[in-house]
């Protein structure tokens, strides 16, 4: 049996590659001047990410969870107010409109972009509605325009959730650009990932950037003097000064993600079994994530790991299938193509340092564990 040792991300060696020793100059740098909560390191690296994503602010916080919460915060999302979103998203997306005291209200997606269905947005909306969270999933945009459209005629506020998504446009715009806000994570496996937990928020509205920067930190207008009841949120200093030096190479790595992924689809297009999704004509994406949808998917992940070969599963279970949400009244059949996606996806390994030898090895395996792998002629198999 083949054992090809490929991992799903290596988050291991970045000490000892140049990069990694320029990030740890720059670390040696906080310590040195004992800048470890908030501080220069975090307001370089924000002014940085702000250019990055051509918004007028950037704001540092604790996790891409926090970067959601206050942003629907700081846009007056509260108790007795709905906010809709999608069901196939990471649970922070919903659980940060919870944690608002809001009711997250879920809306089905495209089959094909795996994002939000514009299409199901009006008929959702109801008098409580306060704001609509697309999610950016994959590394790919929702569908911007009409969604900012169904916003400015029912007047609710717009929440990207960009936490896969850094550096993918939507017609030329940046993800976090056009709504309200924009909510990044910098947990590690992320394109921009952190050596620990950190998350961003950016938008080109000042009111909402200033009650975010004190919200992140206790409500406090200056020392002692608190305006709002807020929370410990602040990025620290030495996750600044890695996403700082990590982010001059982001535009470099997402090339190489992008470069992976036509070569996964080229290797894969003439497998019937496999259905692989062109990216949207009106996007860049930046492959987060690799993701196939397949028959028989549980039987291919647990052969794939057999053979050496780390794949995921995001996400297995449709938030308003969890147990968390089960209050919500909400089963099977709810939103007929999330849930169909999610009895099917599987992302494949995707990273910048993927070599074409690697991913021909995935796509090659993958090949041979498909139900009719028995017609197939696999090179090098």
């Amino acid at each position: 049996m083949e054992n090809s040792s490929i991992p799903f991300i290596d988050l291991k060696g970045s000490r000892h590659d140049p990069r990694g020793q320029e990030i740890l100059a720059e670390v040696g740098e906080v310590i040195d001047r004992g800048a470890f909560a908030g501080g220069e390191f975090v307001t370089r690296f924000e002014e940085d990410f702000a250019a990055f994503c051509r918004t007028r602010r950037a704001l540092g916080v604790g996790s891409g969870t926090d970067a959601l919460w206050l942003a629907l915060r700081a846009l007056g999302v509260g108790p007795g107010d709905d906010v809709i979103t999608v069901p196939n998203s990471f649970i922070a997306t919903a659980e940060a409109i919870s944690a608002c005291g809001a009711r997250p209200v879920f809306v089905d997606v495209d089959e094909h972009t795996h994002t939000l269905d514009p299409r199901q947005l009006e008929p959702a909306i109801t008098p409580r509605t306060k704001a609509i969270v697309p999610v950016h999933l994959y590394g790919q945009m929702a569908d911007m325009d009409p969604i900012m459209a169904v916003a400015r005629r029912h007047d609710l506020r717009v929440v990207e959730d960009a936490c896969q998504a850094h550096g993918a446009e939507y017609k030329g715009r940046p993800a976090g650009s056009i709504g309200d806000a924009g909510c990044f994570s910098f947990y590690p496996s992320k394109n921009l990932g952190a050596w620990g937990e950190a998350g961003a928020v950016v938008t080109n509205d000042e009111t909402v950037a200033e009650r975010i920067a004190r919200l992140r930190n206790h409500g406090q207008e200056e020392r002692y003097r608190h305006s709002d009841i807020g929370w410990n949120a602040r990025m620290d200093g030495i996750q600044a000064a890695v996403l700082r030096m990590k982010l001059k190479h982001l535009p470099g790595d997402n090339d190489a993600r992008r470069a992976h992924a036509r070569l996964y689809s080229e290797l894969l297009a003439d497998v019937d079994e496999v259905r692989v999704e062109a990216p949207a004509d009106y996007g860049r994406p930046v492959y987060h994530l690799y993701v196939v949808r397949l028959p028989e998917r549980d039987r291919i992940l647990r052969g794939m790991a057999q053979r050496g070969i780390a794949c995921a599963i995001h996400y297995p279970t449709p938030i308003h299938l969890q147990t968390a949400y089960r209050s919500l009244g909400l089963g099977a059949g709810s939103f007929p193509v999330a849930e169909k996606c999610a009895e099917s996806v599987l992302s494949l390994p995707m990273a910048p340092g993927l070599s074409p030898g690697q991913i021909e090895t995935v796509a090659r395996v993958l090949k041979s564990l498909l139900p009719t792998a028995k017609n197939l002629r696999v090179a090098g198999a």
